[in-house]
């Protein structure tokens, strides 16, 4: 959990919703009829029917919306490239040999041109994120249940065609996103020509606190890290984003309304994903993931339970 004074936490307290804020002195219930934190909108009780978390942690706060980015390049050639191994030997074995005689990456691993002209993003699910802690069901239609790890932002105010200077000011906090995937289910939707729709839409989650913008270090200069079974897997940052998070945001409002309390993530740190590091999760699992400063998420990985909303 951050340490950040001004950090805002949602539990469940003697059966009821209860929104703190972290003061000098410790965490302090933010008042029934006091503004919201960040001027973000309310959360509605159903918003909670995923969790609470076992000990009662719940989402920090409601994304109105999410839409995940994809600025690291290194995470977009090296999941390209562990997707291939994965589920196109053939094809993989061959870009292999192409790479150790030309010490290039694969060309059809590196990112599209317009990925290097515009933030490229897709709509994801923001009615089934969960909070650290929940346990996580593997769906029942996968065999191949991905992590990634990824900062979230939110904004605190409408935009519309906004610059990059009024996109920068308007994000008001950050949180930790972990961007679940089903991997052997996303390479046919992605086929589809529609992106992903339940290879991702089945479930992402949160850090247990909103951390104010206002006084952290750049945000292209966190360091995040993955553990699997107290493992660690993978440590990275969020430097080398191809734009920054303003830049994005600005782009996401160009000629349409963006609104408080949207979520907008950058894509996944290089290397902090299982198709990067050859290790996708398995019922059994004990998932961490986090961004030093920020947060963490922790997640238990339980077998699929066919009929139980998971």
């Amino acid at each position: 959990m951050s340490a950040v004074l001004g950090s805002v936490r949602r539990r469940l307290v003697e059966g009821a919703a209860v929104t703190e804020v972290l003061e000098d002195d410790g965490w302090r219930p933010v008042p029934d009829d006091a503004p919201q934190p960040f001027d973000l909108p309310p959360v509605q009780p159903w918003r909670d029917l995923a969790g609470p978390a076992p000990d009662g942690t719940l989402l920090p706060f409601a994304p109105s919306s999410f839409r995940d980015f994809m600025l690291f390049e290194r995470h977009v050639v090296a999941a390209s490239r562990g997707m291939a191994r994965r589920y196109l030997p053939a094809a993989a074995r061959f870009a292999s040999v192409v790479e150790r005689t030309t010490r290039r990456d694969f060309a059809a691993y590196r990112p599209k041109r317009i990925w290097f002209e515009q933030p490229i993003y897709y709509f994801g699910n923001a009615l089934t994120f969960v909070p650290t802690g929940t346990p996580v069901a593997v769906p029942t239609y996968t065999a191949a249940l991905d992590y990634e790890l990824e900062l979230g932002v939110v904004i605190d105010r409408p935009l519309r065609d906004a610059t990059v200077e009024e996109a920068h000011a308007a994000i008001c906090a950050v949180v930790v996103v972990n961007d679940l995937s089903a991997r052997d289910v996303q390479l046919r939707e992605m086929r589809s020509g529609f992106g992903p729709q339940k290879s991702k839409h089945f479930q992402s989650s949160l850090s247990g606190a909103l951390v104010p913008r206002r006084g952290l270090p750049d945000l292209d200069a966190l360091s995040g890290w993955v553990r699997v079974n107290g493992e660690e897997v993978a440590r990275s940052t969020t430097a080398g984003m191809r734009f920054t998070m303003a830049e994005a945001i600005a782009h996401a409002s160009r000629s349409e309304q963006l609104f408080p309390g949207e979520l907008f993530g950058s894509g996944t740190l290089p290397g902090c994903c299982g198709l990067e590091v050859g290790r996708l999760l398995e019922a059994g699992d004990r998932l961490e993931l986090g961004l030093d400063g920020i947060g963490a998420i922790v997640h238990d990985v339980v077998a699929a339970t066919p009929g139980s909303g998971s």
